[in-house]
């Protein structure tokens, strides 16, 4: 049974990195359907989901360590953070953010990179 405070709301990313960034963007956008979107601060080609969710398509190491693939929604990244330290995972200590998100990644006992997504709220516009 979970007593922490974080709460995961969902899957709000989902990325690949490729060598074929170019060809593998070209054929979600064309084969799959998927329209093109532009984030500012984001090194990657963007596919916004039904569901709410993105799916990025970058080059290796073109946004630092390529080799996470889920970013988990959740509604307080700071509080999530704090929790998984306190449980012993590895955290990296910095928070990135876009036009868009606040994020952190994280290391699990598989062994690879996951992250934590924070929606940013939306400016006045």
């Amino acid at each position: 049974m979970h007593n922490g405070l974080m709460r995961v709301l969902g899957v709000v990313f989902v990325g690949t990195a490729t060598r074929s960034r170019a060809e593998m963007a070209a054929f979600v956008e064309e084969v799959l359907g998927l329209p093109r979107v532009e984030v500012a601060g984001v090194e990657a080609d963007l596919f916004p989901l039904a569901d709410g969710g993105r799916f990025a398509v970058a080059s290796p190491g073109g946004m630092g360590d390529t080799g996470r693939t889920i970013g988990f929604l959740i509604d307080d990244l700071d509080a999530a953070l704090a929790e998984l330290r306190a449980a012993g995972v590895e955290v990296d200590g910095r928070i990135g953010q876009n036009a868009e998100h606040r994020y952190a990644h994280f290391r699990a006992p598989d062994g690879r990179l996951y992250e934590l997504i924070e929606r940013r709220p939306a400016l006045p516009g």
